[in-house]
């Protein structure tokens, strides 16, 4: 008796507004632009903190924490099992990033369709952009004055 594998894969999952997510991938897309939040920590259901920040920074890595300081966030999904999608009664959107028994629940307080055009660059773009530009400015007086022939 052989065994075949299938040929047939199975289509990738589609999730709207609820659900689970399992890949890292997944909860980096959902959550690198959420801005403004509400964040809640609970450990078997107790709240240990909750307050108000900013996402900074969204990541995937096994070497890092997730950090929650100075009203800033850094998350690392790599830190949780999953993140659950859903809504709240006043359909207010909350993503719950979970392990084992502690949840660290996110609630939006921005809103990205009032917010779309808002220019959202983070600093290493921006450090990026101005090393750039100073080059540029640097090459172009370089080039001022190899140009300088004195009559």
């Amino acid at each position: 008796m052989s065994y075949q594998p299938s040929t047939t894969s199975l289509p990738a999952p589609c999730l709207v507004d609820v659900g689970i997510v399992v890949n890292p991938k997944d909860m980096v897309r959902i959550l690198q632009h959420l801005g403004r939040v509400r964040y809640i920590h609970q450990q078997e259901e107790q709240v240990l903190r909750e307050g108000e920040g900013y996402v900074v920074e969204v990541f995937s890595d096994p070497q890092q924490a997730t950090l929650v300081a100075n009203r800033s966030l850094y998350l690392n999904v790599a830190s949780f099992d999953y993140l659950e999608m859903g809504q709240l009664a006043d359909n207010q959107p909350y993503f719950d990033l979970i392990q084992d028994n502690r949840c660290l629940r996110i609630l939006p307080q921005s809103n990205p369709l009032t917010e779309q055009n808002s220019c959202n660059i983070n600093d290493a773009t921006l450090e990026a952009m101005l090393a750039e530009a100073l080059t540029a400015q640097w090459d172009a007086c370089l080039d001022d004055d190899s140009n300088n022939f004195t009559s």
